[in-house]
């Protein structure tokens, strides 16, 4: 397993994807996270990373236009490593520290990564696919790349993103209801982040680490809920 997690940590500095520091970050949230859910917790972990490098390269001359990213030239950072896997790494540790728990957090583990995917795959694959552009908060017409602008594309394809991390989740689990709450979870994680984003974000209250952050635990509190409730 450290092989696995080392190997990662090489090819993201390698190939650009993360700095030294945020694939030092990522390989510390990797073990916390194999440690509290096994190679389950790893592959969902992976598995949002691939898709999210993979999403963020294609097509990047048509964002261009609408975005300026720094993480293009030097790879994410710690922080932004932190940002979208802090969540399901605490998540992890409460497994960890309390095992009785890991029937609620495991899956809050899931939602969190299933909302970080969505995010990451409905704001670069939207800006490529979606035809219109609109305001979450205003349902006005609104500029392609700005925060808290979505399209009906961009939705859909985050949709689909919950679904592989659900998809995962019960492939090593069982099939039951908890792949429908993943993917609601993950789906309404990402609609708060639209939502952040129209209403603080945009008005620099706060930033896009902070709305990637909360996103995921609002993900990761809406499957506890959903849980608690309806099982």
């Amino acid at each position: 397993m450290p092989i696995i997690i080392i190997s990662g940590m090489a090819y993201s500095i390698l190939a650009k994807k993360l700095t030294i520091m945020a694939a030092s970050t990522g390989g510390i949230l990797a073990l916390v996270i194999f440690i509290a859910a096994g190679y389950l917790g790893l592959l969902m972990m992976t598995t949002f990373f691939i898709l999210g490098s993979a999403s963020t390269s294609w097509q990047r001359h048509k964002k261009q236009a609408f975005a300026v990213r720094e993480e293009a030239k030097k790879g994410r950072n710690a922080i932004q490593v932190l940002a979208n896997a802090g969540a399901p790494a605490m998540a992890g540790i409460i497994i960890i520290i309390y095992p009785q728990f890991d029937y609620l957090m495991l899956p809050a583990m899931a939602a969190a990564f299933a909302s970080a995917t969505a995010d990451t795959l409905s704001s670069e694959l939207g800006m490529v696919y979606g035809r219109r552009f609109f305001n979450i908060i205003t349902f006005r017409s609104d500029r392609c790349g700005m925060d808290g602008v979505i399209s009906l594309e961009g939705t859909v394809i985050g949709i689909a993103g919950s679904c592989v991390i659900a998809g995962l989740y019960v492939l090593g689990q069982g099939w039951n209801i908890i792949f429908y709450f993943i993917v609601l979870a993950g789906t309404l994680g990402n609609l708060t982040d639209s939502v952040l984003g129209a209403v603080l974000e945009r008005k620099g209250i706060i930033g896009n680490d902070v709305v990637n952050f909360l996103n995921t635990l609002t993900a990761a509190a809406v499957m506890v809920v959903l849980e608690v409730y309806f099982l």
